[in-house]
């Protein structure tokens, strides 16, 4: 698109392909495997990105949903994969070498903890720190001579810690290391690691981007020289590619993110408000309250929309939790999290993850996710489940 548009403009028109075969104004699902292949001379790469040969190098709907990626971002370049997972893998493999040093954060996903506590030190002998990422000190002396990459998640999952990007930026890239940020909490909209000095950004797109519960996907952004190798290695050769109806799926959804960020913020904002006040509960963590640790840096950083991530506990034994979720009507108890629906997961305190967190959160807690719903019956809801647990 050509000139300064508005985020819901590029939102909704940006990556879009024109379809000059029907006039189709809606991208359509390109369902094929193959493409055909040259036949006039032209020089064909069999494993490149950057021609329609086949499929798992690219397809129409994967470039439909890159583009739209980074026009939101800034980004130069992205690369989109079945799952989140696939997606961390993508730049955790690309980047680390035998003998290489990584600086993670203590709270993160469970399948990127047991990715750098197990896995790449067990297989392939990387060293690994982990590290309270929202202390910048603690990163800056966890740095080795051999580190390579820092990775953190902001706002952390499952406790919305929040870590400074632009320090942590610096300090990687005085170290002469890459710093990736997993921004999965966020979403696309609220927070924009790359305008923060990150060198790959990360999400999960099952959930905010999507935000419909209906597909499975993940991406990195970032600089091209780094996306060529994200995409030549862990896209291309080790396959774990997005189909082209769920690149359709996942782009649809991508159309209306920055107003469901808007309302997923402005809702969680308001549910957090009636924890903070209610004496039922023990704690609650959101970045837009001003309790929350890091509030001012949230507030520098994420321009006044904290998403719908809420994490709280209550005043209650292991059975009054469990009463509660049964109580609950509205808010169902699933993982995953960014979904036009309001979901909650208990974290109880014998969790194997617990010892990693903040005092606080090692009685256990719950990790909510503010969906669409009127913050009304949100609260409604809660108020009820407190109720009838006898908890006010």
């Amino acid at each position: 698109m050509e000139g300064t548009k508005k985020t819901q403009t590029i939102a909704v028109h940006g990556g879009v392909r024109r379809d000059d075969t029907f006039g189709a104004i809606n991208q359509p699902i390109y369902m094929t495997s193959n493409y055909r292949i040259p036949t006039d001379g032209t020089p064909v790469d069999w494993s490149g990105t950057q021609s329609n040969i086949y499929a798992r190098n690219r397809n129409v709907n994967q470039m439909v949903l890159q583009d739209k990626l980074c026009a939101l971002t800034g980004a130069e370049d992205c690369a989109i994969f079945a799952s989140g997972v696939a997606a961390l893998t993508g730049i955790f493999i690309p980047f680390l070498n035998s003998g290489d040093h990584a600086v993670i954060s203590e709270v993160c996903y469970s399948a990127t903890n047991l990715l750098f506590r197990k896995y790449l030190p067990e297989k392939y002998k990387v060293e690994v720190t982990f590290v309270d990422s929202t202390d910048t000190d603690s990163v800056r002396a966890a740095i080795r001579p051999n580190t390579r990459l820092i990775h953190i998640e902001t706002p952390g999952n499952p406790t919305t810690g929040i870590s400074d990007i632009k320090s942590i930026a610096e300090i990687a890239h005085n170290a002469g290391a890459l710093l990736s940020v997993d921004a999965t909490f966020a979403g696309p909209i609220c927070m924009v690691p790359l305008q923060l000095g990150a060198d790959l950004e990360i999400h999960s797109m099952t959930k905010y981007i999507n935000g419909h519960g209906d597909s499975l996907g993940g991406c990195v952004l970032g600089r091209k020289e780094l996306i060529d190798q994200v995409k030549e290695i862990a896209m291309v050769n080790y396959g774990g590619i997005l189909s082209p109806f769920n690149a359709w799926l996942i782009a649809r959804g991508l159309v209306t993110v920055p107003m469901r960020m808007a309302q997923h913020s402005c809702t969680a904002l308001n549910v957090a408000r009636f924890l903070e006040e209610s004496p039922a509960v023990r704690f609650v963590w959101y970045p837009g309250l001003e309790s929350h640790p890091q509030h001012q840096l949230a507030k520098a950083l994420m321009h006044n929309e904290y998403s719908g991530m809420i994490s709280f506990d209550l005043r209650g034994d292991e059975q009054v939790h469990q009463q509660f979720l049964n109580e609950l009507k509205l808010i169902s108890h699933a993982v995953s999290l960014g979904d036009v629906e309001s979901l909650i997961v208990y974290y109880n305190k014998d969790s194997d993850k617990l010892p990693h967190y903040p005092q606080i959160f090692q009685e256990g807690f719950f990790r909510f996710s503010v969906g669409l719903e009127d913050a009304e019956d949100l609260i409604d809801d809660l108020q009820h489940a407190f109720e009838s647990c006898n908890l006010v």
